[in-house]
């Protein structure tokens, strides 16, 4: 007879003995039955024994003779946190200002620079081109004017401008040479690699004699997948510094500055 908040009720009446299902279990985990977890061995950031002297030669400066090893590896410690604490608010800092706003629809563009710029560099090529255009009419007129007084001025116009006529016309010869050259080789035709028994990426289009590759070259296209990169350069870092307390005032800040 058993009452009616025996909890094995349940179990019985579901066909399951909670004997047998405890010994299968123990059964199943047996290995791991006594056995003892240790905690891996603390390794330092820092070399020990470079980072012990110079410890110990600030130390002394302030009256210190010993700093045990703990101390070391603590301060190893300290800097391998403090380390990753810059590296990863450089890289969010690197990201934004990686961060293109052009496709996003909560922001609209006031200015833009690279027109700007664009157009200031064809007004001074157009600037330039008038002004050779002006110096070619000056050496044209001083080319063909005949006058009898020999005038040094006179001279080296002439000799510029002879000199001037000679170079167009090289140039104009190496147009036509290199023309005659593209017309005697023909159209270039565009390699297809679309075409059977060649391997494009991915594995994709293989012919007959490739087909039992496709999976090696889909595993090879994954194995050496291109990993984003994240260049910080030195902007990144005084941004960095500017933004800390600790360095918004330091020497190290205003070295960087004067770079």
């Amino acid at each position: 007879y058993r009452d009616d908040d025996d909890i094995n009720d349940v179990a019985s009446m579901a066909g399951v003995n909670l004997n047998e299902e405890s010994a299968r279990i123990m059964a199943t985990n047996s290995d791991l039955v006594g056995t003892q977890i240790q905690s891996c061995k603390d390794e330092p950031f820092l070399a020990a024994i470079p980072l012990h002297k110079r410890i110990l030669e600030t130390a002394k400066k302030l009256g210190i003779t010993d700093v045990p090893a703990e101390v070391v590896t603590f301060i190893s410690h300290a800097t391998q946190n403090r380390l990753r604490t810059v590296i990863e608010k450089v890289t969010v800092i690197t990201q934004h200002r990686m961060e293109s706003y052009k496709d996003d629809e909560w922001y609209e563009q006031a200015t833009d620079v690279r027109s700007q710029l664009k157009f200031f560099e064809q007004l001074e090529r157009l600037e330039k081109q008038r002004k050779d255009e002006q110096e070619r009419e000056i050496l044209l007129k001083a080319a063909k004017s005949r006058s009898r007084q020999e005038d040094p001025e006179q001279a080296r116009l002439k000799q510029k401008a002879k000199e001037m006529q000679q170079q167009e016309l090289a140039q104009m010869r190496q147009r036509d040479a290199n023309l005659t050259a593209l017309a005697a080789i023909g159209p270039r035709k565009k390699r297809k690699l679309d075409s059977p028994g060649l391997l494009t990426i991915g594995g994709e289009g293989l012919g007959a004699a490739g087909g039992s590759q496709a999976g090696l070259g889909t595993a090879s296209s994954r194995q050496y997948a291109r990993q984003k990169i994240t260049r910080v350069n030195l902007r990144d870092f005084i941004f960095y510094m500017e933004q800390e307390r600790e360095t918004s005032h330091s020497l190290l800040l205003y070295r960087a500055l004067l770079k």
